[in-house]
């Protein structure tokens, strides 16, 4: 049960999944010794490299591509500036000491989504959001003129900064797929709109793409690499680096007989408080003899302390955990249904779960990643909102899919327990999109051999 030589062309393009790479028909002769002298001609060119994020997604593709750079070259001086929180997730390397976090970070009312309202936009302004992004800019120029090169990560943020820096530059474009309007298409007014581009890529993220000093693009898959390459942008897919680390695990012992769902609430304080109610609202409407084991996989926030306040309310009740071969921070019963709360648990939990039940990003698109359908709820936002989980469910061709009352959302959780066959198709679809795993250490070789020269 759980189981030709080519003219030199300064930039590429991928998006998070596809590799068709030119150099391939040079022979592997070419490429191994191209790579013996790698790490030579990088240190006798560029001082180091600057890593821009976006997003908890967008550091957690960054530090897969940083990792993949490090083993490469264990020379080269990396550095990262995340634009949106505090870079918790760069804590362990940056302790280690390969890797170096430069200018200012905060996390702002918003979450990083003060484009999605207006009051969230407010919110961020009152709490010094101008000033953080010229100080930001700041730190990006003077790299530059210190002779860094920048990759960005993310969307036209990362990307404007890096354009802006004067330097040359990289981008790996991450948010964006075609699929998204290619998939069930004209559902959404922005289908006509994205259908008369040819791309979810707007044009002024063309020109900057294009920009001379750009010598390599990444985007999410193939189809988005077509699109843009239809405008002028040279874009690659070499597959996904979220999919990097994560793999379907054999069920422990404890978890025998146990029907098992991880739960994802999401990342970002209060939002992800309010979606955690939410969701165990709809599991309370989930009818069945089986015992249920409910993997609430945390990241850094919220902690789990927030969330066992909303377990008392709810009348669970604190047990010895039965689950001896799991690390967890504590275990809840109420009725069928035992709740483990899991901080920074994903990566072990995530391969063992049946269902997901979702308000996240992410961490949802590498759970179906791993071929495990799952169910969302949108709510009030400012991120997991109707808009962005229909965008979410069409990226990832069904794989995930929303419904918006805890009746319907209990029935369809039912559903999918009980027909392996549904869970295995919907399944299916989810690892097509995603993509096969290993693409860090094929990015970061690209970064290498197209930005780093």
């Amino acid at each position: 049960m759980c189981r030709k030589k080519k003219k030199a062309a300064p930039r590429f393009e991928l998006g998070i999944k596809d590799l068709q790479s030119s150099a391939l028909p040079l022979g592997h002769a070419a490429i191994e010794e191209d790579e013996l002298h790698a790490a030579d001609r990088i240190s006798q060119g560029i001082k180091a490299l600057l890593v821009v994020s976006n997003g908890h997604g967008e550091d957690l593709i960054s530090l897969r591509i940083l990792e993949s750079l490090h083993q490469l070259h264990p020379e080269l001086p990396l550095e990262v500036l995340p634009l949106v929180g505090d870079g918790k997730t760069f804590a362990k390397a940056i302790s280690s000491g390969w890797l170096r976090k430069i200018g200012p970070t905060a996390t702002m009312p918003s979450g990083g989504f003060s484009n999605q309202s207006l009051k969230g936009l407010w919110a961020d302004l009152l709490a010094g959001l101008i000033f953080l992004f010229f100080r930001q800019w700041s730190s990006i120029r003077l790299a530059s003129q210190e002779g860094r090169s920048i990759l960005a990560v993310g969307d036209l943020l990362p990307l404007f900064m890096a354009w802006g820096s004067g330097s040359f530059f990289g981008f790996i474009g991450t948010p964006k797929s075609d699929y998204t309007w290619r998939s069930f298409a004209n559902q959404a007014f922005s289908d006509y709109y994205h259908r008369l581009k040819g791309s979810e890529w707007d044009p002024w993220e063309w020109m900057l793409m294009s920009s001379s000093r750009c010598k390599m693009v990444a985007v999410r898959d193939t189809l988005t690499a077509r699109g843009l390459k239809r405008h002028g942008v040279l874009a690659n897919a070499p597959g996904n680096p979220m999919m990097d680390g994560l793999r379907k695990e054999t069920c422990p012992p404890s978890l025998n007989g146990y029907r098992r769902i991880l739960l994802l609430c999401g990342s970002r304080t209060p939002e992800a408080l309010n979606n955690f109610v939410r969701l165990l609202n709809c599991l309370e409407e989930l009818e069945t003899n089986e015992p249920i084991a409910v993997l609430v996989a945390l990241g850094s926030s919220p902690s789990p302390n927030r969330l066992t306040e909303t377990l008392i309310n709810k009348h669970y009740l604190a047990i010895s955990s039965p689950f001896y071969d799991l690390k967890m921070h504590s275990c809840w019963q109420k009725n069928s249904q035992s709740v483990l709360l899991g901080p920074g648990q994903f990566f072990s939990w995530a391969g063992l779960a049946e269902v997901g039940l979702t308000t996240a990003g992410t961490a949802t698109e590498q759970l179906v990643g791993l071929g495990i359908p799952a169910i969302s709820y949108p709510g009030q936002g400012p991120q997991f909102k109707k808009g962005f989980a229909l965008r979410q469910s069409r990226m990832l061709d069904g794989s995930v899919r929303p419904f918006f009352d805890p009746m319907t959302i209990a029935d369809q959780l039912k559903l999918l327990l009980e027909d392996s066959q549904l869970r295995q198709s919907l399944g299916s679809r989810g690892v097509n999109r995603m993509g096969r795993p290993g693409a860090s250490h094929r990015l970061a070789e690209l970064v290498s051999r197209l930005l780093l020269r």
